[in-house]
């Protein structure tokens, strides 16, 4: 049963095991911040919803995962799993013996998880309300046995594998029916599949990966092992946030992942720049999530689309086409026209949020008086969307609509520096009242992102205060000696990676090539220490909330390509 292992090892705690395409995931999370004790397949159709509970033995077995392979491990016993395709996974037994559990004990008419015998195949099939889902567990080797078939109610529905004799199965998510799994496939060559695939993936990803990038394929894997086939709301191929709980897509942490991999996979990029803008709605809005099953309007998220969309079209390994261009500019257009037209006050130039969850800086200081406010980030981040339309108008021949959209830039360019920059520092302005409200939020320094745009002396004095921000691990949404910090604040402290890329870019641009350095490699350095959590504790490094956060990965590899 020895087999090639290549590719990093990870901690299956911290990453579950999933691979490209696949709608389930291996991992004893199961929860929002839940860590269950066993290893769990947990669906991310129709929610997240763990299903089948995996239980060795022994409670002493040893857990170890690599891109292709989850192995339990206690004296010479082991059982391994791996996939075959993207809704099967493949396990066997060896001197360990295993116990599939359905995850909840009770079965009411709405809710958990039935078991019965197949009679059509030799098999047991769980069928789940949670996920509308069949799960078959097919026996391929050894004395396979179930318990609580049929049953309703509360009682234990299992299957059962030996630990006197080898043992195989085949675990198969699917709808209603399929053929039966078929026999022959090698459980070695379906290893060595995966890991020629992933590997593959790596190569074309991270091609200048060095002993200097220690991180790059942990990165790719939780990139590649975080995209699913398109389903339900998700129209095209997509890179969930995680498949952990944040397992959608928001409205602007898409982003970031089709950047990271413009070259290496540009249409799926496309897809990724895309795929928000496949809900917008009548005025132009973006959706704030897509998942599965659901599309949220509640909120939107900030317009860092166009700043975004530049910054694709230079990495791509491809130039996109005429048509591509023109799908893109209209869908922009659109987006851009949303905040022109419903959220500025009327007489005013600059545009306003109605809550922090609409900047993606959720409860930020900067929001503490006031929630429905003009801020500094939301007039700079439209600023580079007008100008990236100015652009694309011209090159569509549209030198009309290009000069409408200069001027508009023009008209808040001079508002924001005329209305938020107080002389050291930009501040927010209420909407309905018009007072100015400074903060200490790193969210009040996003305008960097303007780079060379900004008057030298502007510039200059952002840069100043960013390095009140900047910790031996990067930069803190809120100074630590702020009265407001918190070490696990979300946006009251806590590092976080979009606003490092943001930063870093804009200050690159803005000719501080020194601290531009200084920010990409702490973060870095941090990713290398604690992975690609959700966000981090500025003062220790710890990785916090989700620790399988795809646009961390993303940040990290964008920050690492030479």
């Amino acid at each position: 049963m020895t087999v090639v292992r290549t590719g990093p090892t990870f901690s299956i705690q911290d990453i579950p095991f999933s691979r490209r395409g696949s709608w389930f995931s291996i991992s004893p999370v199961v929860a929002a911040h839940t860590h269950a004790t066993d290893l769990h397949l947990v669906s991310h159709q129709t929610g997240m919803h763990p299903v089948l509970r995996l239980t060795p033995d022994t409670d002493t077995a040893t857990v170890t995962a690599t891109a292709a392979l989850v192995t339990w491990r206690h004296g010479d016993g082991l059982v391994e799993l791996t996939y075959d395709g993207t809704d099967t996974v493949r396990l066997r037994g060896r001197g360990l013996g295993l116990r599939i559990t359905a995850a909840q004990d009770t079965l009411t008419p709405f809710s958990g998880t039935y078991l019965y015998a197949d009679p059509v195949v030799d098999a047991y099939v769980f069928t789940s309300y949670e996920t509308g889902r069949r799960y078959r567990v097919t026996p391929l080797a050894g004395d396979v046995r179930a318990v609580g078939t049929t049953a309703l109610g509360t009682a234990e529905r299992a299957v059962s594998l030996p630990a006197d004799q080898p043992w195989e199965i085949a675990v198969e998510e699917y709808e209603t029916a399929r053929r039966p799994y078929p026999a022959g496939r090698d459980f070695d060559q379906l290893v060595r599949s995966l890991v020629t695939e992933f590997a593959g993936f790596v190569d074309t990803l991270a091609p200048w990966r060095s002993a200097e990038t220690p991180a790059a394929e942990l990165a790719a894997y939780v990139l590649w092992s975080a995209t699913v086939t398109p389903a339900g709301f998700l129209t095209r191929p997509a890179v969930l946030m995680s498949k952990h709980w944040m397992n959608k897509v928001w409205s602007w942490d898409h982003c970031f992942n089709a950047l990271a991999l413009a070259a290496a996979d540009p249409d799926l990029a496309w897809d990724q720049f895309l795929l928000p803008f496949d809900h917008q709605d009548p005025t132009g809005a973006l959706p704030d999530s897509v998942a599965h099953s659901e599309v949220l309007h509640n909120y939107v998220k900030p317009p860092v689309h166009g700043w975004a969309l530049r910054q694709l079209r230079r990495r791509m390994s491809r130039p996109l086409s005429r048509d591509e261009l023109s799908d893109a500019y209209q869908r922009l257009a659109r987006w851009t026209t949303f905040w022109l037209d419903h959220r500025r006050v009327p007489g005013h130039q600059l545009p306003h949020y109605q809550h922090g969850n609409d900047s993606g800086w959720d409860n930020a200081t900067t929001f503490d008086d006031d929630r429905v406010i003009e801020t500094p980030d939301l007039a700079a981040l439209l600023l580079l969307q007008l100008h990236q339309l100015a652009d694309l108008a011209a090159e569509l021949r549209q030198p009309e609509a290009a000069a409408r959209w200069s001027q508009l830039a023009a008209d808040i360019h001079a508002a924001l520096l005329d209305e938020l920059w107080d002389g050291q520092r930009f501040t927010s302005r209420g909407a309905r009242d018009g007072n100015r409200r400074p903060s200490t939020s790193l969210l009040d320094l996003m305008p960097i992102v303007l780079g060379a745009a900004l008057p030298t002396d502007v510039s200059a004095a952002l840069a100043g205060a960013l390095k009140r921000h900047l910790t031996a691990y990067g930069l803190a949404t809120e100074p630590v000696d702020s009265p407001h910090y918190l070490a696990d604040g979300y946006w009251r402290g806590p590092i976080w990676a979009p606003a490092t890329v943001l930063i870093e870019d804009g200050l690159r641009r803005a000719g501080h090539i020194g601290l531009a350095d200084e920010v990409s490699q702490r973060f870095r350095a941090l990713c290398e220490k604690s992975g690609f959590a959700e966000n981090f504790d500025a003062e220790t490094g710890t990785g916090l909330r989700d620790r399988a956060y795809t646009w961390t990965a993303s940040a990290y590899l964008l920050l690492s390509t030479p």
